[in-house]
């Protein structure tokens, strides 16, 4: 699932042109705030795979001083609670995190971008003991991806991220995932498809 939905974003944004265009800062305004929506395919590291939504909002740095341009604060929420492939019945992870993120935006069409963001993460589970089948952890989640414009405000998203839940199961948990998705810039531009 995770191969099919990679190779579907690479065949899209192969088949559409990216054109480098530089414009001057002057010529955004409104809110540095980006508001995103996605659907993410993880591989849990416990039992299978798990699938589920994940809502994000970024506030980015793009005034003065001009070393910040790029950096940005994200938030992000998943719910990893459906399409099942282990044993497990139960299995849920949820998370909410929050962090740096960096955006590369020197193309017009194309933006990468990578991300290290903290917070708390929730699962459910089955164990040998009854009374144990929940527990929360403090969760790391380093990821990179790309943003591809589709319209002057509308970018298509796909990202990696791999995700640390520490001491569970006397071990680390590493689950890891790709998310497609669709995000909504509420700058605007003054010159059709420019970007800072």
């Amino acid at each position: 699932m995770c191969l099919k939905m990679v190779l579907t974003v690479f065949v899209l944004v192969a088949g559409i042109p990216a054109f480098c265009q530089v414009v001057s800062q002057a010529s955004r305004k409104g809110l540095p705030l980006t508001i995103g929506a996605g659907y993410s395919n993880y591989r849990t590291d416990l039992s299978g795979g798990l699938s589920g939504p994940v809502l994000w909002a970024d506030w980015n740095f793009y005034g003065p001083p001009s070393y910040l341009h790029g950096f940005g604060i994200e938030v992000e929420a998943r719910d990893l609670n459906y399409d099942r492939t282990g044993s497990m019945p139960n299995l849920r992870m949820d998370t909410a995190t929050a962090g740096l993120i960096y955006k590369w935006r020197r193309f017009d069409r194309i933006s990468p971008y990578g991300k290290f963001l903290l917070g708390l993460g929730s699962m459910d589970f089955i164990s040998g003991n009854p009374n144990y089948r929940h527990d929360t952890r403090t969760v790391y989640s380093p990821g990179a991806g790309f943003e591809y414009r589709l319209f002057p405000q509308v970018w298509l998203v796909a990202n990696y991220e791999y995700q640390v839940w520490p001491n569970l199961f006397r071990n680390s948990l590493n689950p890891q995932g790709f998310t497609l998705g669709a995000a909504f810039d509420f700058r605007r531009s003054h010159r059709g498809n420019s970007v800072e």
